[in-house]
C-alpha cells in the first residue's frame, strides 16, 4: 500500500534545491523516458547533518507507523546499492540498527561482502528515489529468500506512478517530473546532448 506523505514539502524541495539535488539538462531516465529533470539525491546526502534532520522529521511526521514498538523490533536496515546506501545507513545510525546493503553481480540484485539476512529478522528497506520501484522489488525478494520479515518500504523521494508495494510505503516527497517518449522528446528535436545520470544506464 502507499502512504502519501504530510511532509512539508515545500521545505523538502528547498532542501533538495539548496544541495543540487534537482539536475536540469537532458536526461534519460533508467524506465527509457527523457526528461529535463532528473533528482540526484547523492547531493543531498553529501551532508549528514541535512540528511539526518530529514531523517529525523520524517520519522516523526509518521510516528503513527515509527512508534517505538516498531523501531525496537526492527533488526536491520537493507537498501539497495548505490543509491539507497548512505540513506539506508543514516536511517540506521538514527534508530542504532545494523545495516547492509544488496548490489548487482552480472546484472542480479544480491548479498556480498558476508552480508546476511536471518531468518525472521525484521527488515526496513531503505531507497533514495524510487522510480519503477525495480530494485526496491528485488531487494524484497531476497528478504523473501532469507525468511526474513519485511516491516516496510521509505524512500526520500517518490517520483514513480503510484508504484504499488505489498508493504506499507512512506516517502519524505512525492514529485512528478514530466517525460516523454524518445520519440516525442522536445529536447532531442532541440538537438540537445542526452546524460545518463543513473547508476545503471537506460537501454
Amino acid at each position: 500500500m502507499n502512504i502519501v506523505s504530510q511532509l512539508n514539502q515545500i521545505d523538502v524541495y528547498k532542501m533538495l534545491k539548496s544541495t543540487n539535488a534537482i539536475l536540469e539538462g537532458h536526461f534519460k531516465l533508467t524506465s527509457g523516458y527523457h526528461s529535463q529533470y532528473y533528482l540526484q539525491c547523492a547531493k543531498l546526502l553529501e551532508h549528514p547533518d541535512l540528511t539526518l534532520k530529514l531523517i529525523e522529521a520524517g520519522l516523526d511526521e509518521y510516528k503513527s507507523f515509527f512508534n517505538k514498538d516498531l523501531i525496537n523490533k526492527t533488526d536491520i536496515i537493507v537498501s539497495p546499492a548505490i543509491g539507497g546506501i548512505l540513506f539506508g545507513y543514516m536511517l540506521a545510525f538514527k534508530i542504532s540498527k545494523k545495516m547492509i546493503f544488496t548490489e548487482r553481480k552480472e546484472k542480479i540484485m544480491e548479498l556480498r561482502r558476508g552480508f546476511e539476512i536471518k531468518p525472521n529478522e525484521n527488515v526496513i528497506i531503505a531507497e533514495d528515489v524510487i522510480t519503477t520501484g525495480n530494485s526496491v522489488f528485488e531487494v524484497i525478494e531476497i528478504c523473501k529468500k532469507f525468511k526474513a520479515n519485511i516491516l516496510s518500504i521509505i524512500s526520500i523521494v517518490d517520483r514513480s506512478d503510484n508504484v504499488k508495494f505489498e508493504y506499507p510505503f512512506f516517502s519524505f516527497i512525492k514529485f512528478q517530473i514530466e517525460k516523454f517518449l524518445p520519440a516525442e522528446c522536445p529536447l532531442c528535436k532541440q538537438g540537445l546532448d542526452i546524460i545518463y545520470p543513473g547508476s545503471r544506464k537506460s537501454v
